[in-house]
Formats: structure tokens, sequence, C-alpha cells
């Protein structure tokens, strides 16, 4: 078995070459193809499934078009853009392989690995694509998309009263609300905690009501009472009306878990940091698609290796065998991301290892099937 020439590869044959771009041409071509493709029967499809509900509700064609399609496109993009780059992968190079193209780079001089860099370029620029668009495109199209489809589509449950809430606002402030409808923007059975830094309560606010003024962006605590502890001793304060300096807004204690696609990169950093501070229970979905933002571009360059090194050999039979032991495997990589989502969900397993595991796994696959691929 050849061993990897890193310093001929890595360091003065870095000049791109006629078969370099040659291969870029093709990776990104057969990408876009597949990509277009592919959307074009998801779109037929979901307009078939959804043509029911547009009717009924008198969806405008415009709004079709523009406020649902136009953003449905890229987040389906994105979402499979490592399945679309390994189909693409294993498509054109068993294309190379049957015509023995492969092998007459190989026997030109090019090492195994340098002919990789074409590969891993184009790589790149997928990877830079998905990572921009996910962070920074998408969620401002995915709000146009959900809005449409509550509208037009399914009825909203991002408007349903929310029971239960537990919230901490800050350090030893705990908040706590028996329901919050976010339409009226009016919280039932609202009780406001302080501890000090021991674990001891020091005043407590309730009230029957509390409610949310858009104007002033205060909430407003109705026929209130504040138990104060200062010195092992109890004091009782009643009154009306109260304003309250609570730094949470109706939309932190309304969102539905889909709203996570919603957010840009920055809005979800402040948004983790704040649950964090509140202690809620949502904070593990959050880093998930945190930690998934960043695994997918990378999750692009392992497929990319292990779609070569599946699909360099000349086989008998065509390309047939090729395709389907990639599909498989791309298909066994989204499944696993999303078993390894759950267990983090609902285990111990950290979110962050949640999302790296597959690339792990799949990374070590890569460099088994490099190893293995002819030279």
């Amino acid at each position: 078995m050849e061993k990897p020439d890193f310093r001929k590869a890595f360091g003065k044959d870095l000049r791109l070459k006629i078969i370099d771009h040659y291969i870029i041409r093709k990776f990104l071509g057969t990408f876009f193809f597949c990509l277009i493709g592919i959307l074009t029967i998801a779109v037929v499809f979901d307009f078939a499934e959804k043509i029911d509900n547009f009717m009924e509700k008198d969806a405008p064609v415009r709004a079709i078009i523009f406020d649902y399609y136009l953003n449905f496109i890229p987040y389906f993009a994105t979402l499979f853009s490592p399945l679309f780059v390994f189909i693409s992968v294993i498509f054109f190079t068993s294309k190379m392989a049957v015509n023995t193209e492969i092998i007459a780079i190989l026997n030109s001089g090019m090492s195994f690995l340098r002919m990789m860099l074409p590969y891993f370029l184009s790589s790149l620029v997928i990877a830079i694509l998905t990572f921009v668009l996910t962070n920074f495109v998408i969620p401002q199209a995915n709000l146009k998309r959900m809005d449409f489809e509550d509208k037009y589509y399914r009825t909203s449950t991002r408007r349903a009263p929310v029971l239960e809430i537990h919230r901490q606002v800050a350090k030893n402030v705990l908040v706590y609300m028996e329901t919050f409808n976010p339409i009226s923007l009016t919280g039932r059975n609202f009780t406001l905690e302080k501890f000090d830094d021991s674990g001891k309560l020091r005043s407590k606010l309730s009230s029957n009501i509390v409610k949310f003024d858009t104007s002033s962006g205060k909430w407003t605590a109705v026929n209130y009472y504040i138990r104060k502890i200062e010195n092992d001793e109890d004091s009782i304060i009643k009154g009306d009306r109260i304003d309250t300096l609570l730094i949470i807004k109706p939309e932190d204690l309304a969102r539905n878990p889909s709203v996570v696609g919603t957010m840009t990169y920055h809005d979800l950093n402040d948004y983790i940091g704040q649950l964090r501070l509140q202690g809620s229970d949502e904070l593990k979905l959050f880093l998930i698609e945190k930690y998934r933002r960043y695994a997918n571009p990378f999750a692009v360059f392992i497929l990319t290796l292990i779609g070569v090194s599946l699909s360099s050999k000349k086989v008998r039979g065509g390309i047939g065998m090729n395709i389907g032991v990639g599909l498989g495997l791309s298909f066994s990589y989204i499944l696993f991301l999303q078993f390894a989502s759950q267990f983090s969900l609902k285990g111990n397993l950290s979110p962050m290892l949640a999302m790296w595991i597959p690339n792990i796994l799949y990374a070590l696959i890569a460099l088994v099937l490099y190893k293995l691929a002819p030279k």
C-alpha cells in the first residue's frame, strides 16, 4: 500500500491543474444538478399533499410561491446537503472509474491524496455555503415559511396557552406561572421569589394575574402581596398593581420548539445564554441545534472522502453497486444523527457529543475506506 506523500500533496503540488478544474466542474455540476432534481420532486410532492389546504384557506398564488416555496427550497436543500454531496461524489467518480479516468490520473504520477485536493476544495465551497445559509439566511426564510403554514396550512400551535412555567430569570430569582396566554400576554397564579446566596427565601411576590405591557415593556402584577423576610422577621405588603422588573419577554415563555430553526447564529447564542441563566429544560434542544449547525458542514468533507474511496475503483456491472452502497451509508448517517439527538434530549448525553458522534464514527469509516482505496 502506497504511503501518502504529504510533502508533495500539500507542499509543492498545490497549484490547480487542468484535471483539478475538470473534477471541480464535475463535482459542483453534479451536486447542483442532483440538488435541483431532488428539490423539484420534493416541491411537487409537497404541493400535492398541501393543495387541498391551500384551496380551502384561499392561499394566494403569490404567497404560495414567494412566501412558502422560495423559503422551503433553501431549508430543504441545506437539511440534506451532506446526502446530496455523497450522491454526487459517488455518481460522477464511479463514472470516471468506469471510463478508466481514475487509472489515467494515478498513472500520470498524481497520488491518490493529491487527487483529493479538488474534491476537498469543492467540499469547502459547499460547506461554507451551507454554514452561511443555515446560520444567517435560512432562519429568516423559516420564519416566513412557518408564518405561511400557520395561516394557510395548519392551526398555529405557537399561540396555545403554556402551562406550568418555571424559570430562573436572574441569579437567585425564580418565577412561576400556572398558565400563560400568548395572545392576551397574561399569566395566572404568578409568583416571584428571591433567595440569598445561602438559598434562604428573602422575598416572595404573589399575584393572581400578571400582564405584559407592550408599550412600557414591563410586567404588571394585579392584586398582589409581597412577603419580605429580613432578620428572621416577616412583613406583608399588599396592593392593587405593581410593575415587576422581569428580564423575560412573552415570546420567551411561549416559544414552540420549532422556533429554533428561525434563529440566526447570534440570536441562537443569545437565547442559549438566557436559557442557561433561567435553568430551562429547553436548553438541550437549542444546544443540539447550535452544534448541529457546526457539525453538518464538516460532514460534507467526511462523506466526500467516503464517496471517493468507495467509487474510485472500477467494478464489474457499472456504477449501480457503488450508488447503492453510497445511499445506504448516507441514509444510515442521517438516521444515526437523529438517534444521537434523541439520546441527548431524553438522556444524559452531551448535546455537543451527540452531534459530533456521527461525524467521529464516519470519519473513522472514511479513513479505513481511504486505506483500502486503490492507489
